[in-house]
């Protein structure tokens, strides 16, 4: 799935969100947010969706839309609404986004490390790069299975890093979100909005 760190690598190293970034994949998220609202039979206030991006499923099951604070059930209803995801997305038949599988080629010619540092779950992220056929394209993933704390926080920014063998400051994030702008920058790391 990821690639061993290439011999003589640069000394910097990009880090790249996912949705958004490497995937637009925000129909599949939305209706897997509606379908999963369905089951539980609640209604998604006005401008619900927006208010997700780049935030962790408890966070945005817990804050966003107020359903509950109790662990068990917050991991229970991010564990449904991923599955739907996966689903949906897996039945389609997804690409990257326009210029990614050429960004990735001239990475990978200039040695230049690659890694994942996304809220989404790391399952999402095999199922994605799988279908995407981009198997071997990075050098490892921090996901939201791997962090505590959500976008704004930089720990997943950190993790990624810590997975190239690189310092903060030799980092540069591609990133959609303002949260993992605010995430990137609070990190000490470079971030280039998209």
């Amino acid at each position: 799935m990821f690639a061993q760190l290439p011999e003589n690598p640069a000394d910097w190293g990009i880090l790249f969100d996912w949705d958004g970034v490497v995937l637009d994949s925000s129909v599949q998220h939305k209706l897997a947010f509606e379908r999963t609202a369905e089951e539980e039979g609640r209604a998604l206030p006005e401008g619900w969706f927006k208010l997700c991006f780049g935030r962790t499923n408890p966070t945005i099951f817990g804050e966003v839309l107020g359903w509950t604070q109790d662990p068990d059930q917050l991991r229970r209803l991010a564990d449904r609404k991923e599955q739907i995801y996966r689903d949906i997305l897996l039945a389609g038949k997804p690409e990257p986004l326009p210029g990614v599988r050429a960004l990735l080629a001239a990475l990978a010619e200039a040695r230049v490390p690659c890694a994942i540092g996304t809220a989404t779950p790391r399952q999402n992220i095999v199922a994605a790069i799988e279908a995407l056929g981009l198997e071997g394209c990075f050098h490892g993933a921090a996901t939201g299975d791997d962090v505590t704390r959500g976008k704004p926080d930089p720990q997943v920014f950190l993790l990624a890093a810590q997975a190239l063998k690189l310092p903060p400051a030799r980092c540069v994030v591609i990133e959609d979100a303002t949260y993992g702008i605010e995430a990137a920058l609070r990190g000490g790391m470079k971030a280039l909005a998209v």
